[in-house]
């Protein structure tokens, strides 16, 4: 039997303007070793990016893994925790019978967890944790990104 590599992520997402130039960042550790993901698009939200980070942070692990997932943001952790079984059950639509925004991506997020063994830990954002610190600079970062892009298709 072969033990499940242990990964912890801390993601987060960005946006300058809600709609605006968005950016999403992810940092894994496992043992010693440390992955950084980032990116960015031009015009989205800064929940879609909170969504595309935990999203893109386990699509890159190649196989089978037991992963805490750190976030700042209480859409991601509250949809992940107590809304998504019953969106599903509903047929992704609200208590309120209205479809759920960014379906697409919580779908996306929904599958990219069944691959794994996931826990979820809500952390203070911009309060202390170093490692949430970082995956906001790689947020940042992929609003950098985002901006470059927007500026050379302007």
């Amino acid at each position: 039997m072969t033990q499940e590599q242990s990964v912890e992520m801390w993601t987060d997402g960005a946006c300058k303007g809600n709609p605006g130039l968005g950016g999403w960042g992810a940092l894994l550790i496992s043992g010693t070793h440390e992955k950084t993901l980032h990116g960015g698009e031009p015009v989205t939200t800064n929940n879609r990016m909170e969504l595309t980070a935990p999203i893109e942070a386990l699509r890159a692990l190649t196989r089978p893994c037991t992963v805490t997932i750190h976030t700042d943001s209480q859409y991601v952790m509250k949809g992940m925790t107590e809304w998504l079984v019953n969106w599903k059950k509903r047929g992704w639509m609200t208590a309120d019978k209205k479809p759920v925004k960014n379906a697409d991506l919580w779908k996306a997020l929904d599958e990219q967890v069944q691959r794994h063994q996931v826990s979820w830990r809500w952390v203070r954002g911009h309060n202390g944790d170093v490692n949430n610190e970082r995956a906001d600079v790689l947020a940042n970062q992929g609003v950098d990104e985002a901006r470059k892009m927007a500026k050379q298709t302007a």
